[in-house]
């Protein structure tokens, strides 16, 4: 069996922290010749399918902050492997408590050298979701150090209701940066190893620093939710354009069962 579809077993601890803070980062996830083989096909392909040329300095905030490619699933069945490998997904399983995941989408997020930093934000402001049972697997394809721009995580914030209604902007890391100060929410920023991943829920704030090195901080994610998540009302224009995206053919109310958000692990 292959290193990406074998089990990692969770502790009571380490789930337990999860449900306490929900982020966690996890070591020895992959090896070294693993993300040296996948991570160089995800590379080529996001070298191929890039279209953004504009240079650094005239980008706006969320434009500096990273490159993004979306469902690479779909465009590669080598980067396909690696995706949905059972591994990510077992953890995911796990962790959030379900009876399995199902696809929501895919993100290659590449900080260039000299990037700028991703502001506070929570992902499911994006998401017509009808729960909040989804975790994002935060993959480095090479070691993070805090030069490059790691995760930054707000322990226990998804409990900060203020800030939710916020896109990712100049006016997310004023507001909701001020917010968690207001609230004293810790903040945990550290490297990450080699093999290292993180998992985090949806309404769980987060960041990311600058690329201050001359490497591109390579970085895989993938979306996860509920195998029986069903699809909410949009209540904002950006889920209005996730569901038409993400979710084509869904309907509102039913469990989000579309040929793009395949079951990829049971439990």
């Amino acid at each position: 069996m292959r290193l990406i579809d074998q089990p990692y077993i969770l502790t009571k601890e380490q789930i337990h922290f999860y449900h306490e803070n929900k982020f966690i980062k996890l070591k020895n996830v992959f090896d070294e010749e693993t993300l040296a083989y996948y991570g160089q096909l995800i590379k080529d392909k996001v070298k191929e399918l890039n279209t953004q040329h504009i240079p650094i300095e005239e980008r706006d905030t969320y434009s500096k902050a990273f490159l993004q490619i979306f469902n690479l699933w779909r465009e590669s069945e080598d980067v396909k492997e690696f995706i949905f490998g059972k591994r990510l997904a077992g953890i995911a399983t796990q962790l959030m408590g379900t009876e399995g995941v199902r696809m929501y989408h895919d993100q290659a997020l590449f900080k260039e050298p000299g990037g700028g930093f991703t502001p506070w934000h929570a992902d499911q402001y994006y998401w017509p979701l009808a729960n909040d049972n989804t975790i994002t697997a935060w993959i480095p394809l090479q070691a993070v150090p805090l030069e490059m721009g790691p995760l930054e995580f707000s322990a226990k914030s998804h409990t900060l209701q203020d800030g939710r209604n916020l896109k990712i902007s100049d006016d997310s890391e004023q507001v909701i940066g001020q917010k968690l100060r207001l609230g004293d929410f810790e903040k945990v920023v550290k490297p990450f190893d080699l093999g290292e991943v993180s998992f985090h829920s949806g309404w769980v704030f987060h960041r990311a620093g600058a690329n201050t090195t001359d490497q591109m901080r390579a970085v895989m994610t993938v979306i996860y939710m509920d195998k029986n998540m069903k699809l909410n009302a949009p209540e904002n224009d950006n889920q209005q354009l996730d569901w038409d995206t993400w979710c084509p053919g869904a309907k509102i109310g039913e469990v989000i069962d579309t040929e793009i958000n395949p079951v990829i692990f049971d439990a």
